[in-house]
């Protein structure tokens, strides 16, 4: 960071439209849209990924919950690292780390080192994801912080939806291991921007002791459950071993909560879970990103290896959700400021688990058919329609009910447990539901599919019924004074002004 940096950062901030300001934007966008990128792209070169690598159903499972088991559970401490070492700097790490775990994946020889890098990747992306929009917070002028926020949801979010179709030609253009190469070049262009233009920033109040037992018990507990839903349904894995992973996992669980408990400085506090509405909207967060992990990790294998689709046509089949989101979430957000949460926190799972039960009947196809327009049109689009319905209903006015739970002083801990609850919803949902389905058995996906869509469409209609029943109307009118942040974004101390959430949110 140039001494300019930190003369614009001790004035108070830069103003918006002046080449500072563009170069904030510029770092804090690209990296973050790097990272969420790579969390949408990845589902897509999956099958491709198991014929290079002679990886079964486990393995894609390892490949896309790598990344998700130590983003979820080091989210948290990262930002706090950042507040405390500098924002700038965490960043800047965090796309480094990024850049040489991605360059990891690419030359991947085998599944074990391509887990391994995904595993690094998500502790890059637990580092930078916190500090962009921190960045941003502490970057601009307070006026501007809102409309610099819109910029950076509105932007990332284009990068996220693009991510499948972009990731889809990619592997039918060359190779899957160009969506991990083609990270590189953008790490290098941010770290140039952040080193010559940045401004650093840090809390001066923050804490000195972190609580990093709290982030190695969380990774341990969520690496100890996720080994064994996924290799319970591996015939060559011991019953004794996934029994020992299951028991170490709620050890490694249960102790993390006892550590937070007695941390002076918890990662999670969990005095925050005594609100009762906080609770029961976190309660309804996981079973909606529970329901859309497993949702669209299948949906693109289905559609390739069952459907015939190329990856390119896979990755666009989702997208017609992100453009109904970016397009209704806004006005979603605003309907609930006058009518409050419940009626589309009820109604918005209850679409998208009718989207789930239309893409339960698709089945199997004819043998010797192949994918057309018009089976999209007529099996696939429907149910896709109705699920970007349902969370274009839903995903506003759930993060801003968490936020407006949730004392003040308390919105950017709100932020980051809605967060970090959403993706371990995911990753427990990726590794849970095509073993209950019988995906990583004998049936295969083909087999499988429709079960799996009908455990999600439960999983939906059990959000709902949570909604509908335990979210209770505040005594006075709702009052969302503070603007909603899409729950894929990093925790922050406010979220002012930001825009509705992208379709990558739910795929993160």
């Amino acid at each position: 960071m140039g001494k300019a940096g930190a003369g614009r950062a001790e004035a108070g901030g830069v103003a918006w439209g002046t080449p500072a300001a563009r170069w904030i934007l510029a770092a804090t966008i690209l990296g973050s849209g790097m990272a969420f990128l790579d969390s949408t792209v990845v589902n897509v070169a999956l099958p491709d990924i198991a014929a290079d690598l002679d990886a079964g159903m486990s393995g894609l499972q390892w490949t896309a919950n790598g990344y998700m088991i130590t983003l979820s559970a080091l989210i948290l401490l990262s930002g706090s690292l950042g507040d405390r070492f500098g924002r700038v700097r965490l960043f800047s790490l965090g796309v480094a780390w990024f850049a040489v775990a991605s360059a990891l994946c690419t030359a991947a020889p085998d599944l074990s080192w391509l887990v391994a890098g995904r595993v690094l990747q998500g502790v890059g992306g637990a580092m930078l994801t916190p500090g962009s929009l921190a960045i941003i917070q502490a970057g601009f002028r307070r006026e501007d912080r809102a409309r610099a926020i819109g910029a950076w949801s509105g932007l990332t979010g284009v990068a996220a939806a693009v991510g499948p179709f972009v990731g889809g030609w990619l592997v039918d253009a060359g190779s899957w291991r160009l969506i991990f190469l083609i990270n590189l070049p953008l790490a290098v262009v941010v770290l140039v921007i952040a080193w010559r233009f940045l401004p650093e920033s840090r809390d001066e109040a923050a804490p000195e002791r972190l609580d990093y037992p709290g982030a190695v018990l969380g990774v341990a507990g969520l690496a100890g459950i996720t080994y064994a839903l996924i290799e319970s349904g591996a015939a060559e894995v011991p019953v004794a071993a996934v029994a020992a992973s299951a028991v170490v996992g709620a050890a490694a669980l249960a102790a993390f909560l006892g550590a937070e408990l007695r941390s002076a400085h918890p990662m999670l506090p969990l005095g925050i879970f005594s609100s009762v509405r906080f609770s029961v909207t976190n309660a309804v967060t996981v079973l909606v990103y529970g329901t859309l992990g497993p949702l669209f990790f299948l949906l693109v294998i289905y559609l390739q290896e069952v459907r015939a689709y190329s990856a390119v046509a896979a990755g666009a089949s989702a997208l017609p959700i992100t453009v109904l989101m970016l397009l209704l979430s806004g006005r979603s957000g605003k309907l609930a400021e006058r009518i409050g949460p419940r009626p589309q926190l009820t109604v918005g799972p209850l679409l998208v688990a009718a989207g789930v039960l239309v893409l339960a009947r698709l089945g199997e196809p004819e043998p010797g058919s192949t994918a057309t327009l018009a089976d999209y049109a007529t099996g696939v689009l429907p149910g896709v329609l109705l699920i970007g319905l349902g969370l274009s209903a839903a995903v506003a006015p759930l993060t801003a009910t968490v936020l407006a739970a949730a004392p003040e002083r308390h919105a950017g801990v709100a932020s980051g447990v809605n967060n970090t609850l959403a993706r371990g919803a995911q990753l427990i949902g990726v590794a849970a539901v095509p073993v209950l389905a019988g995906v990583t058995g004998g049936r295969g996906i083909a087999g499988g599919f429709g079960s799996a869509m009908l455990i999600l469409a439960g999983l939906s209609v059990l959000a709902a019924l949570f909604s509908l029943l335990l979210l209770r109307p505040k005594p006075q009118a709702p009052a969302f004074e503070r603007s909603f942040c899409d729950v894929s974004g990093p925790p922050m101390s406010r979220c002012p002004g930001s825009t509705a959430g992208s379709g990558s949110s739910a795929r993160g």
